[in-house]
């Protein structure tokens, strides 16, 4: 693998920047994709209106002068030859410049123009001159410390030197029948579009390449599951699940019912299960996990919960030693926290049989973990079962029934394309005596009555999640970022209460000590990005006020909005924003997570419908769910037809794609 310090520019000062936009290696580099392009187009100064986007070229006409003022700011003027007359052309805080814009340079001014004063007050100068062609300009996510013009400058170098050692995906035979350019050339395009025409046909051939790839892999589990679908056909006593169920301490939903009623067809049938079990927030999928892992050991076979995080693990294991805690069920926990000691005898009484549920992290299926007799796993979707999961269990001559638990509502059309592989269980209903959660949208500027709301909740001893897009301020942008909204909450009410941060790029250590600590009301106001995990669960957070909330995509709203409200407290949900109102007035309207997704689909496409960046299989670089369903239709029946084709089984490329779900 090449590194990234390889290509011209960057050292390690860059590659710690550019970690920071999870790039990693030259692939991450050239496939970090623009998000938006602007087009440069010359503007008419005799037509344009006071608030509209200008774009002027000409050349510097006289010497630049910089004005300083207090607080380290400054101002750059110059004056400008442009095709419409001399422009006055004042910029802030770009006095480095000046070096650069000597009498006679080429520039491009970006900004408004005020006609009276004739002075265009620019929000970006660049250097170079407009054609009669509209130029169009990649923007991309950055950082701080890392401009457009410099990651720019990177992919270009990486394309230069390593293009030809990109990997093209698409087998020749679709190369040829859609006559998609190399990835090169495609990549080439989308970094330095020559026109919208050629930039559509490069982005369509990266699409279908990221799709195909994807569902290359979902067919290949769906045929892989077909070869080995031998199951373990159950026969276990159905009475004694139905005696837990009548004495549970509340009532199965009619949508609970159903799907438990078709895991347990599906444990009791010689054909190995793979079902994904999709609910919305609250809707009690675990339940419906537990109520199956009861009858699998009811069948005297062992079942093994696999959450993301070990406060999850924790928290599922309290639950499940309750509910089955006047049974003769043992139940166990495996995390990193557990003693060498313990860890020791859990290992054995395992390997035994001793253990019929065990729950954990994915150390239950490393190497050294042995069963007795696994029957069923159970798993969040977020670390979806691998390939090479199913095969280490598969060598040890375990071919367990797997239950997949996902906490985002997703389109029926759309969650069986993307979860080809499987069967689909859908819980809508909610439990009996959840109360709503109360959705309000406030401006910037109702700031105060958000705080006084705020302390009413911490005066009752209850909680409070504060949730911010962003870790850290990047280029062009304004949101608020965690570490400030830390010391407006210290402000506000850091003489009283305790207040602390967690976000991804915290080590998981310590992100898991804060949670524990929260979860402990030790922790009265927690500060987060949307890391904060899903499915936690503390009943005394009755109030989540999320920052920038335009920028969030419904689905996300709706996950961040599900980790309050677990309990019989009326709890509140505070959307802070000045624009965008009318779309977070769906929010406000409706708590039917499928209906939210749909809007979603509608509104922005599948961007955030599959949550944040951690979401794994479904975060794509390019693609785009809705508006790239009809390619994403094509792409499953293409590489489906890929797979089954006996002739392409000793094609490279194929080896390649099975080999990196492998290794995925």
């Amino acid at each position: 693998m090449i590194n990234l310090s390889e290509v011209k520019g960057i050292g390690p000062k860059t590659t710690s920047l550019l970690n920071k936009l999870n790039i990693f290696t030259i692939d991450d580099l050239v496939e970090h994709y623009p998000f938006r392009y602007d087009v440069l187009r010359r503007s008419d100064l005799s037509t344009v209106t006071e608030d509209e986007r200008v774009v002027i070229d000409g050349k510097v006409e006289s010497i630049p002068l910089v004005v300083r003022f207090r607080g380290g700011l400054n101002k750059l003027n110059f004056r400008l030859a442009t095709s419409n007359g001399v422009v006055g052309v004042s910029i802030f805080n770009r006095a480095f410049l000046k070096p650069n814009l000597g009498i006679g340079t080429n520039v491009i001014a970006i900004g408004k123009y005020d006609k009276q004063k004739n002075v265009l007050s620019a929000s970006d100068i660049k250097f170079g001159t407009l054609s009669k062609e509209d130029k169009i300009e990649p923007v991309y996510h950055t950082t701080n410390g890392l401009t457009q013009k410099n990651l720019s400058g990177y992919i270009n170098n990486a394309l230069l030197k390593y293009g030809n050692e990109i990997t093209d995906y698409i087998p020749k035979k679709y190369m040829d029948l859609y006559k998609f350019s190399n990835k090169k050339t495609a990549l080439n395009i989308v970094h330095n579009p020559p026109s919208f025409d050629k930039l559509k046909e490069a982005s369509i051939r990266l699409k279908y390449e990221e799709l195909f790839e994807f569902m290359f892999k979902i067919n290949y589990l769906k045929l892989e599951n077909e070869k080995n679908n031998l199951g373990i056909k159950r026969e276990g006593d159905i009475n004694r699940l139905d005696d837990l169920i009548k004495n549970l301490p509340f009532e199965l939903t009619d949508d609970q019912k159903t799907a438990l009623k078709e895991v347990i067809d599906d444990l009791n049938s010689p054909k190995r299960m793979n079902r994904l079990l999709q609910g919305d927030v609250g809707s009690g999928k675990t339940i419906v996990a537990i109520l199956a892992m009861y009858y699998n050991s009811i069948c005297g076979y062992q079942s093994a919960l696999m959450a993301p995080t070990e406060i999850l693990a924790v928290q599922h294991f309290n639950n499940i030693k309750e509910l089955l805690k006047d049974t003769d069920v043992r139940v166990e926990l495996l995390t990193g926290s557990v003693n060498k000691k313990v860890k020791k005898d859990i290992y054995s009484e395992l390997k035994n049989g001793d253990i019929d549920i065990i729950i954990g992290t994915h150390a239950l299926i490393q190497e050294e973990v042995e069963y007795s007799n696994l029957g069923l796993v159970v798993t969040d979707e977020q670390h979806r079962f691998g390939v090479n999961q199913r095969a280490n269990l598969k060598n040890k001559g375990i071919r367990p029934d797997v239950l997949y638990m996902s906490a985002t509502p997703i389109p029926r059309t759309y969650a069986l394309t993307i979860y080809g592989d499987m069967d689909v269980s859908i819980i809508k209903q909610m439990p009996k005596g959840r109360i709503p959660v109360k959705t309000y949208i406030k401006k910037e500027s109702e700031i105060k009555d958000v705080l006084e709301l705020m302390y009413e909740e911490l005066r009752n001893n209850h909680q409070i999640y504060v949730i911010a897009p962003l870790i850290e301020e990047s280029e062009n942008t304004d949101l608020t970022t965690v570490n400030n909204l830390k010391d407006k909450m210290n402000l506000a009410f850091g003489r009283k209460y305790n207040i602390d941060i967690v976000h991804g790029k915290m080590k998981a250590e310590a992100k898991e000590l804060i949670m524990n600590e929260f979860k402990q009301n030790k922790v009265n106001i927690l500060i987060s990005t949307t890391v904060i995990e899903v499915g936690v669960d503390v009943p005394n957070a009755t109030m989540i006020v999320i920052f920038d909330a335009n920028r969030f995509g419904l689905s996300t709203l709706h996950q961040l909005r599900g980790r309050v409200g677990r309990n019989s407290i009326e709890s509140k949900c505070i959307l802070i924003s000045n624009s965008d109102t009318k779309r977070l007035e769906i929010m406000r309207d409706t708590h039917d997570g499928f209906i939210i997704s749909e809007e979603d689909f509608k509104l922005r496409g599948s961007g955030d419908l599959f949550g944040t960046k951690q979401s794994g299989d479904m975060s794509f670089k390019i693609a785009n769910l809705r508006s790239d369903y009809k390619i994403l239709v094509q792409a499953k029946k293409d590489s489906m037809e890929y797979l089954k084709d006996q002739g392409s089984n000793n094609d490279i490329l194929k080896q390649k794609l099975i080999n990196s779900i492998h290794t995925s």
